[in-house]
């Protein structure tokens, strides 16, 4: 009887094991292929920890099997200590406190009830958006004299914008915020107009990064997750000293996915950040409902608190990429199970869908978002107010959110445009050669000022990728990932799901007007990829621009973070040329998170790279940091 209940306990004991692990051999090669372990830095060791801890539970229990009794019930009450353990922290874990606080870098600036200022200026007029600790009424921007009313951006008094028109040109002015009373909100501060578009102009300098958002409540229980909120201000005020006339955000300045693909479970559908923020109701509106509150509480840490008032005197830009309207690019056709999420406690289920153009709920938290936090673009003269959301009713006058002008004297112009706000595309047919990312009404206005060329230089300042892909669908280029000799590479041998040919064909244009200029000196900054590269585009489909290269440059993220490099967990590939594209690369791809520094002289274009990356590089080093590599492009 005794041999008989011996082998029964070995037989129920193996069987354990071998479940056991068959289980690892199974999700483990999928882990390493998507996420948590693509890269070493994700090895945190609360993870290793957990997972430690998670393997030695039924460990315990099973071999307790085969211990005396002595023995046996000590291995037992280990086990299910442990047990008990994880399943106390997994509910401490939307407890977890984060500790945030607006950037005031300058000690001897009193910033009063201020959370943030961003500045939009051109030669003639500033807009400026604000927010405050505390509900305000009517407060005032005296700008050197002038009295200018506020306008509210939200239902509850947080949030104001000032439109100040009718400046002079290259002329600064005394800002000063004062409440209904008029008593000081907080200091006063200086900020210029640029020159007239015609003035004869030396030098621009720019500061350009993308991917600048993350809630530290979106940081995974193991450490991973966009950079805390402490160290990209660290990373923006580093960017401050060198002085730039103008700051631009090439998208994504929100990290926070509640619909479709699997990054939802990571950001705005975590549990963590639920219970920080809120869950948004889809069903109703957002301003005047409970979904402003959880709108503000979402953003205020990734906007607001992160540049505080560190860029009060410089003015800004910010496009809207497709993070900005609270979803990633995403097609998917059927929902799925990612089991790998299981082992870092995440829902598995992904939401199947097409994310873009987003639907009427997630486009009105971008458009909100943006009221409330982030200037829109001021008109030109040289942009047509028929564009797309542009001269909106209850938007400042002939103001865009999605079309933007940086004209500075006779030396540069810059052309910014949304890209995710608009697309189209007959999602069942691949070769839909009508397909776009920007509609033709805006894409006649970068042709015409291409062909103008009353500048040195035309810039074309983009939230994707002009000449690398990382396979991702929502991109100009067809390319996905597979794998050659055991390692990740691009192919267009497999059909991308719901990609449209007229997204490369418009693409092929935009390059093509560049191109052709020959007066003005041209050039692309572009974001979304969380890589820094540089390089000329040789050829692209059946263009060939060998013997006049089109340059660009991938600019960086600023808050960019282990998986959401392009070679970690999501894409698990380096950024590279497409395809169908020849690049020369002067930089190849360089994952680190940090900006570009754009010198514009009348001789040559200067980008000086910095980069500074979490869990490789010490914190101290943000402090020196120093140019990585220097790309230059001749007038």
């Amino acid at each position: 009887m005794l041999k008989k209940r011996s082998s029964k306990k070995t037989i129920i004991a193996l069987a354990f094991l071998i479940i056991l692990v068959a289980t690892l051999a199974l999700l483990l090669p999928l882990v390493i292929d998507y996420d948590v372990s693509k890269t070493l830095e994700q090895f945190t060791p609360p993870l290793m920890i957990i997972m430690a801890l998670q393997i030695s539970v039924p460990v315990f229990l099973i071999f307790s099997f085969f211990l005396k009794k002595k023995f046996k019930n000590l291995a037992r009450l280990y086990g299910f200590s442990i047990l008990f353990s994880l399943f106390a922290f997994y509910f401490y874990v939307p407890y977890i406190p984060i500790y945030l606080s607006p950037n005031h870098p300058d000690p001897n600036w009193n910033h009063g009830s201020v959370v943030h200022i961003l500045p939009a200026a051109s030669h003639d007029r500033f807009l400026i958006k604000t927010s405050f600790k505390t509900p305000v009424q009517n407060p005032r921007l005296n700008v050197s004299g002038t009295l200018i009313n506020g306008t509210m951006m939200d239902t509850r008094g947080y949030f104001w914008g000032f439109d100040v028109q009718g400046l002079s040109s290259n002329t600064s002015y005394v800002m000063q915020l004062l409440d209904n009373i008029d008593d000081s909100l907080c200091d006063p501060w200086p900020l210029k107009t640029f020159p007239n578009p015609e003035a004869d102009t030396e030098h621009l300098r720019l500061v350009v990064f993308t991917g600048s958002g993350g809630h530290d409540a979106c940081r995974n229980w193991y450490g991973m997750g966009q950079m805390p909120l402490a160290l990209r201000q660290k990373l923006i005020n580093k960017a401050m000293e060198f002085q730039p006339d103008a700051v631009i955000g090439t998208g994504d300045q929100i990290y926070y996915d509640i619909k479709y693909g699997k990054t939802p479970q990571n950001l705005g559908q975590s549990r963590r950040a639920i219970q920080f923020n809120g869950r948004f109701d889809p069903s109703i509106g957002v301003l005047g409902t409970p979904n402003e509150g959880v709108l503000k509480k979402a953003v205020d840490c990734q906007i607001s608190y992160l540049y505080g008032s560190a860029l009060r005197s410089t003015p800004t830009y910010f496009i809207l990429d497709d993070h900005d309207y609270f979803a990633n690019d995403e097609a998917n056709a059927e929902d799925s199970l990612g089991l790998e999420m299981l082992l870092v406690w995440n829902s598995p289920f992904s939401e199947k869908g097409i994310s873009f153009p987003p639907e009427d709920f997630l486009m009105e938290l971008g458009r909100t978002a943006q009221k409330m936090y982030l200037p829109e673009f001021l008109p030109d003269s040289n942009r047509p107010i028929d564009l797309p959301d542009t001269n909106l009713p209850n938007n400042f006058e002939n103001t865009s959110e999605c079309f933007g002008t940086l004209r500075y004297g006779n030396l540069v112009e810059g052309l910014l445009y949304d890209v995710r706000r608009y697309v189209t595309g007959d999602y069942l047919n691949v070769s839909a050669v009508n397909a776009s990312f920007i509609p033709d009404k805006a894409e006649q206005w970068l042709k015409n000022r291409m062909e103008s060329e009353d500048t040195d230089y035309i810039i074309n300042i983009s939230p994707i990728s002009y000449g690398w892909s990382a396979g991702k669908w929502l991109s100009w280029y067809p390319d996905v990932k597979t794998k050659i000799n055991g390692q990740p590479a691009l192919t267009t041998d497999i059909e991308k799901y719901a990609w449209q040919e007229g997204w490369f064909k418009q693409h092929n244009r935009i390059l093509n007007y560049s191109y052709n200029m020959e007066n003005a000196t041209d050039l692309f900054l572009c974001g979304d990829m969380h890589t820094q590269t540089a390089g000329f585009i040789k050829e692209s489909g059946d263009l060939n621009f060998t013997d006049n290269p089109v340059p660009s440059v991938l600019v960086g993220s600023l808050g960019a973070n282990g998986g959401s490099y392009p070679s970690g967990g999501l894409r698990g590939i380096e950024a590279a040329p497409p395809v169908d594209l020849i690049v020369e690369e002067d930089l190849p791809s360089y994952e680190k998170s940090g900006f570009v520094v754009v010198d514009i002289f009348k001789s040559n274009i200067t980008v000086n790279f910095y980069g500074w990356r979490l869990s490789i590089d010490p914190i101290e080093q943000i402090d020196s940091l120093t140019s990585h590599h220097t790309f230059v492009v001749q007038r």
